[in-house]
């Protein structure tokens, strides 16, 4: 016996309708930020009503939290996995990076939500982007570590400039390559391994 499903606006199932409207919140909301998104371009970019996004998601910010929940969760875990196979500490880097350009290799302005500088400063919104904020950092620190302590540095502050820098980087290099649809995944994994392979000898 087949499974029903939930039937939303002109015969497109619930589930599906609600991905087309994350899909086109997150580009939205990653292209103009918090502050700068209109819910009617979104409406415009799935084909429906403004009401139906307010039926579905509450508000702009209910919107916005799902959208930033979806790339959060999928980020963190994405990283999480990658950094529990474990491998020698001088590929971390170059793994964690590839781990990012797949997950939003489909999704890319995902990863700008995560450090939207026009979000709220209190609130729902405000306490979800920092806690994924917190647990990337978390990451770095534990991929600088293990990167300096091979190399037989332990300065618990010479972990958090690398991290620091790191994070830095990462953001750069993913707000360069947001930019270029052309440049897939793979493509972009493959430039990041020639660069710091001549730059670090990694």
């Amino acid at each position: 016996m087949t499974e029903s499903r939930a039937v939303g606006t002109k015969g497109v199932p619930r589930g599906e309708r609600e991905s087309q409207i994350l899909a086109a919140g997150t580009e939205e909301f990653g292209r103009a930020g918090y502050a700068g998104a209109s819910m009617v371009e979104i409406a415009r970019r799935v084909g429906v009503t403004k009401p139906l996004l307010y039926q579905y998601f509450g508000s702009k910010d209910g919107l916005y939290l799902a959208c930033l929940r979806r790339a959060g969760d999928q980020l963190a875990g994405g990283v999480a996995e990658t950094m529990a196979a474990g491998g020698e500490p001088d590929r971390m880097p170059l793994a964690v990076l590839s781990a990012i350009f797949e997950t939003f290799d489909q999704d890319r302005y995902a990863w700008k939500l995560l450090r939207d500088p026009t979000v709220p400063s209190t609130g729902e919104i405000a306490a979800a982007a920092e806690d994924y904020r917190t647990r990337l950092d978390a990451f770095a620190l534990i991929g600088a570590g293990q990167l300096l302590g091979s190399r037989g540095l332990s300065d618990p502050v010479d972990t958090q400039v690398v991290a620091h820098v790191w994070t830095g980087v990462v953001d750069s290099l993913i707000g360069w390559w947001i930019d270029r649809p052309a440049e897939s995944a793979a493509a972009m994994t493959d430039r990041c391994a020639r660069v710091m392979a001549k730059l670090f000898g990694w």
